[in-house]
Formats: C-alpha cells, sequence, structure tokens
C-alpha cells in the first residue's frame, strides 16, 4: 500500500542514510509507469507516486520531492485517521498546547487564513534558481505569480532581478540588460588590497522609489527565509543590498531591509545571505552594518523580534565578538549604558550576551559587569585559530549621512 499524506516512514539520503520523515504531498511519478518498477526494495503501490516529505527533526529547507525508491519497506507509520483526512497531522511541526490555546483566543477566521496559507506554502514551488555564474537549490516556497510556480528552474537577472521560465529568455536579457548594479545609492565601497579579494559595495535602495527592484528581490530572498512575510508592501521600507564588485559589475551577495520609521527601535528587520556566498562572512558584514548606520543615527539599535534560530546564533556570535572586543581594551569599570553607546547594540541585547557568557550580575536592581579576562583571551585565540579574519564593515569606508 502506497503511504498517504500524513503517513511517517523512513527514508533515504544520497549518501545512504535513513531519516524519519512525514509526507507532506503527493504526486504522479516523474518517471511514469515505469516509475513503478524501479527499485526493488520500493514499497509496494508506491511506485508511481513521488513524495514530498519533511524530515523530522530537520529544517524544512530540507523538505524534497522524493521517488519511491528512496522510501525504507517495513517503517510506515500509518497516521490515525490516514490520508487526505490527517490534514493537520502532515504540517511539518506538530501542533501544541499553546498553539491550540492560542488559536481559541482569536478570530476563528483568522485561524482559517493561517491554515491556510500554511497549507498553500508547506511545499516549494520552485526547485532551483539560476543567477549569474550560480545554480542554487532552493530552501522554501515563495509566491511568485502562478505562471512561474512548479518550475524546476527559475532564472534570475543578478543585476535587475527580473525572473524568467525560460533559459533562451534570459540569455536575451542578459544580453540586452543594462543594470551592472542596484539601483540606488552607493553608500559603502571596500576595495580589494590583495589577489583573491573582492572588492564590497553596498547599496541603499528606497522601496517606494524602487518598487520593483524590491518586489524583486523579496520574491527571491523568500525561497531561502521561512518565515517572511514582505513580498509587496515595499514602500516603508529601505533595502541594503551587499555585493562583489568586479569589471562585468556589482554581484549581490545578499542583503538587509528595515523600517523607515520603527517605534520599537528595530535597525533591521529582514536580513539573507544567499547560499551560494555564505560561510564567506557576510553575515556578520551585514549586521556590523546595521550597527554602524545605527551609530550615525546616535541611535541604539536591535534586530526585529522574534528572531529565528539562526538568526539568534548569528547575532549572538556578532554580539559577544563586540563586548570581548571591548573587554580585551579595557582598564577601568564599564557600565552596560556605556557599551551600549560605543557599540549602538541595545542595553537588553548587551545583558542577554553577558547573561550567555556568564559575565553579569545583579546587585541592588542593577546589572553588574563581571569581566573574565581569562574568557575573553581564550574567546578570541580561538577566533584566530579558525584562520579566517572576521569581516565587519568598516566605519572609514561607509559613505552614510541621517
Amino acid at each position: 500500500m502506497a503511504p498517504q499524506v500524513g503517513d511517517r516512514l523512513k527514508v533515504r539520503w544520497p549518501d545512504g542514510s535513513a531519516h524519519k520523515s512525514q509526507v507532506i504531498q503527493t504526486r504522479p511519478s516523474a518517471t511514469g509507469a515505469a516509475g513503478a518498477l524501479a527499485g526493488a526494495g520500493a514499497l509496494a503501490g508506491a511506485g508511481a507516486l513521488d513524495f514530498y516529505v519533511h524530515y523530522t527533526g530537520f529544517d524544512r529547507r530540507l523538505d524534497a520531492w522524493v521517488s519511491s525508491d528512496r522510501l525504507v519497506p517495513g517503517t510506515l507509520e500509518a497516521r490515525e485517521g490516514g490520508g487526505e483526512g490527517a490534514g493537520e497531522g502532515a504540517l511539518p511541526q506538530e501542533r501544541t498546547r499553546h498553539k491550540r490555546r492560542h488559536e481559541e483566543a482569536v478570530d476563528p477566521a483568522v485561524v482559517a487564513l493561517e491554515k491556510e496559507h500554511e497549507e498553500l506554502t508547506k511545499v516549494k514551488n520552485i526547485s532551483r534558481v539560476a543567477m549569474g555564474e550560480w545554480e542554487v537549490d532552493t530552501w522554501y516556497y515563495s509566491p511568485y505569480p502562478d505562471e512561474y510556480a512548479g518550475v524546476d528552474r527559475l532564472y534570475v537577472c543578478e543585476f535587475c532581478l527580473k525572473y524568467m521560465r525560460h533559459k533562451k529568455t534570459h540569455v536575451k536579457h542578459t544580453d540586452s540588460c543594462r543594470c551592472r548594479c542596484p539601483p540606488g545609492k552607493e553608500i559603502y565601497r571596500e576595495e580589494a588590497k590583495k589577489e583573491g579579494e573582492s572588492t564590497i559595495a553596498v547599496f541603499e535602495i528606497d522601496g517606494q522609489e524602487e518598487p520593483v527592484y524590491c518586489q524583486n528581490l523579496c520574491l527571491l530572498a523568500k525561497l531561502f527565509l521561512d518565515h517572511k512575510t514582505l513580498y509587496y508592501d515595499v514602500d516603508p521600507f529601505l533595502f541594503y543590498i551587499i555585493t562583489e564588485v568586479d569589471a562585468r559589475g556589482s554581484h549581490i551577495v545578499g542583503y538587509y531591509s528595515k523600517e523607515k520609521q520603527s517605534a520599537e527601535g528595530y535597525n533591521l528587520a529582514c536580513i539573507l545571505t544567499f547560499p551560494q556566498y555564505q560561510r564567506s562572512g557576510y553575515g556578520k558584514f551585514i549586521i556590523s552594518l546595521s550597527y554602524e548606520i545605527s551609530k550615525r543615527e546616535n541611535k541604539a539599535g536591535s534586530p526585529e523580534k522574534p528572531l529565528s534560530d539562526l538568526g539568534k546564533l548569528s547575532y549572538r556570535s556578532y554580539w559577544t565578538n563586540v563586548l570581548f572586543e571591548v573587554f580585551s581594551n579595557l582598564e577601568s569599570e564599564i557600565s552596560v549604558e556605556q557599551i551600549s553607546e560605543m557599540t549602538a547594540i541595545r542595553t537588553e541585547d548587551i545583558i542577554s550576551t553577558l547573561q550567555h557568557v556568564d559575565m553579569v550580575r545583579e546587585w541592588k536592581g542593577q546589572h553588574v559587569i563581571c569581566v573574565d579576562k581569562a574568557k575573553v583571551r581564550e574567546y578570541q585565540k580561538k577566533q584566530l585559530q579558525k584562520g579566517r579574519p572576521l569581516r565587519l564593515c568598516k566605519q572609514e569606508h561607509l559613505n552614510w549621512t541621517p
């Protein structure tokens, strides 16, 4: 019997290991009827179908369509009630008591819309993106127009971000496109100092002045961001585009956005380094850029909450690095407020980071910093041993005023 939506079973990864998963959706096999004969170990009756699965305990970015020969026989656990009726069981994450209480407390119409949205967005609608010399697997659903949904490969101009379905259209566009950098004002340029390094340029774009580019950016970014909700209403936002510059132009590396007017004092709303440029230090560069701009505004800033798990790790690492750099040069006592003035990091973020590294105590209602110089030296030693210099925004290259 073929697995149905909501059923659980093990699926083999390309490396041969098997992992628990849940069936989110099914479709006729990409190999047609011949798929029923593929793989002697395939589950009976499953060969004519492909299965979209979520791997239990793993991020949704790994969700994928798999053929029947990757299903592990003897591991099928049909959900109670089975089949399409197990709609809620097909969601990647089980409902918790907290979530149920939340649903009971809000408008049922809103809950219904949220569930409909989850249902529509749980399956990736585009498999890969071709940008410049890169071709990248996507991670999540993005609300591109219907005629672009379901394409195996989406072609995107790396300069103007126009998207296309066909390679020949993309080639023709590339030959005629005159854009060689993002629209907007260049606010940062750091020239490469030696061979192998890249010149970095940053462009500030007003969503109201360049709505099409910013909407295209948001649609592209959603393919790699799970909880992003900004797609078309870009007017209230500024976008900061980080690029690597060569003789052909300024190639987009990543970006961050922020509200022009944030009542909560957030200095960053959304952040992304595209997968082909990850593990190159750009995440910390983008975070540091947001704080350098906050310094110019004479404000302490903070990222929009709640942070994703990956966002928490990135910010915690950045905040720890900044605080330990302050402590390594410290010759007298310093307060949380003084550190905030120096770094533009909000006091609550400083306190939470100090608590994480066990360097703060509460005394008579005040937070008192207890610097452990040995811990600071050990941390900085480990950073040096990683062999990669920290990539941060440098004030002298930032050409920006409020």
